[in-house]
């Protein structure tokens, strides 16, 4: 499978388009070039933002518009207008029509925030494999999955042309490309990888790359590695991807560049379930689950638990967080404080969560705790804005995310059984993703594969393979269907 003849006539072009984040590089049969899509920097931040104009604008600035537009700010959400509704007196009229009675505006449910300045869409190709998401509301208009994730595409493909430029003296436009999917797209049905793939390949087509192949993003991460040490004397070789959103391993049997695919596996692991892990065990707590409440019924008082759990899933999913700013979800938090006790602290920081939009903030901070745990035994989550501050060691971050290291190891154990292989067959074992950095990760891979494990340019070495698996003519091409939702 592995060839080394360059059957393309140009530099191969890897688009590693990421739950988190992107990254491209071209390839010219000798060397990789990481094209700058951030400002210098190779690596650009899977994020659109869209503003009430409908402007777009895509990675670090995306996010900033975002923060700057959106953090702080009141949320205020209104009724959303759908038409008009008229009563009748139930007499007929001279004309035969039923009387009317009175006429009164319809409004539907409360989730229009007419003060919100723009949408942030970041992590979107986790919903690319799953049909029953067609479409994602952007205030009054419904935008196709496409629609978000081509503007990143684009412009991918204008800094791709401006590298290439600089680069070769004659190349044709980049219009081509290799673009890395996970082994397996999220999804609810069987057809899950189908429509992740066909919409991803719709996108790319809108922003100009006409000539398409797609590649497993764990064999690139272990074609980039056979680049970078062709004289390496293994010959099976297990590649581990855990990036933002999937876990995608792969075992190779090879010698030299040459190899074969013996297994592929791939899950819905990655460094966004463990950061709503977090939040759940860490926050949760703190702003109100668990604790008991007080409210007036018809001849008694009535005290239950505070219904904490109908606002878990909208807490934990910051791009739609703002739809808890009505009164269903902020009146009886608003009830909870007036009890003036001990937990009232504890629901005035949810409070301030709802009507201040905080949650992408507050995301980003244990993101920059999880980071900060990869280097030292501990460190703080301080979030002065919800008035949180949380020393955490990493024997406490590890017990918090066990049952997602047991999940890792497990796809790692049938990943083996695939393979038909037992651990001890494993001659190497790469590692690459954002969140491979994780020490518990690391300790869990060399558990299992002792003094055989390698780290490898965990954001960039997808991008690399695909790029020399274009330019050796590699991936497969997808036919021509009816257009994805």
């Amino acid at each position: 499978m592995g060839s080394t003849t360059n059957s393309f006539p140009q530099p191969g072009i890897g688009i590693d388009f990421g739950t988190s984040n992107s990254v491209t590089a071209i390839f010219d049969g000798k060397r990789i070039i990481l094209v700058p899509l951030e400002a210098d920097q190779p690596i650009m931040p899977s994020a659109t933002y869209i503003d009430r104009k409908f402007q777009i604008t895509t990675g670090q600035s995306a996010i900033e518009a975002y923060i700057v537009s959106n953090t702080g700010r009141k949320v205020e959400l209104s009724a959303e207008y759908i038409g008009e509704g008229r009563t009748t007196t139930g007499q007929i009229g001279d004309a035969g029509l039923p009387e009317e009675a009175s006429t009164q505006k319809v409004y539907g449910q409360s989730i229009v925030d007419a003060g919100e300045k723009g949408r942030l869409f970041r992590g979107v190709k986790r919903l690319l494999g799953d049909s029953s998401v067609e479409r994602l509301m952007v205030f009054e208009r419904p935008f196709r999955l496409v629609a978000l994730v081509t503007p990143l595409l684009l412009r991918i493909q204008n800094s791709l042309q401006t590298c290439m430029q600089a680069h070769f003296s004659q190349v044709s436009e980049a219009n081509h490309a290799c673009l890395g999917h996970p082994v397996n797209f999220e999804g609810r049905n069987d057809s899950h990888n189908e429509v992740g793939l066909q919409r991803l390949s719709e996108a790319s087509g809108y922003a100009g790359f006409q000539q398409q192949r797609f590649f497993p993003e764990p064999i690139a991460a272990a074609i980039s590695y056979l680049f970078d040490y062709p004289d390496i004397t293994s010959q099976i070789m297990l590649a581990v991807d855990f990036g933002g959103g999937t876990l995608d391993l792969c075992v190779l049997r090879h010698q030299g560049e040459e190899f074969e695919v013996v297994a592929t596996h791939g899950v819905g692991l990655g460094g966004d379930h463990i950061d709503q892990q977090l939040f759940r065990k860490l926050l949760f707590p703190l702003l109100g689950k668990g604790e008991r409440w007080r409210r007036k019924g018809e001849d008694r008082e009535i005290e239950t638990l505070f219904p904490f759990e109908e606002y878990e899933e909208l807490i934990l999913n910051w791009a739609v967080s703002y739809r808890l700013n009505q009164n269903q979800y902020t009146t009886p938090v608003m009830q909870r404080i007036e009890q003036n006790d001990e937990a009232s602290i504890k629901f005035s920081r949810l409070y301030e969560l709802i009507k201040r939009n905080y949650s992408y903030l507050v995301f980003q901070a244990i993101k920059e705790l999880k980071a900060t745990l990869s280097g030292q035994q501990e460190a703080r989550l301080d979030i002065p804005e919800i008035d949180v501050d949380i020393l955490l060691t990493r024997d406490e971050f590890e017990s918090i995310i066990a049952d997602q290291l047991t999940t890792f190891k497990h796809a790692i154990d049938d990943t083996l059984v695939k393979a038909g292989i037992g651990a001890d067959q494993i001659e190497l074992v790469i590692r690459t993703g954002g969140s491979s950095l994780i020490p518990a990760v690391k300790e869990i891979l060399e558990g299992l594969f002792p003094g055989k494990v390698i780290e490898h340019d965990p954001f960039t070495s997808v991008a690399a393979g695909l790029a020399i698996a274009e330019y050796r003519g590699l991936g497969k091409t997808l036919a021509r269907q009816p257009r994805a939702s």
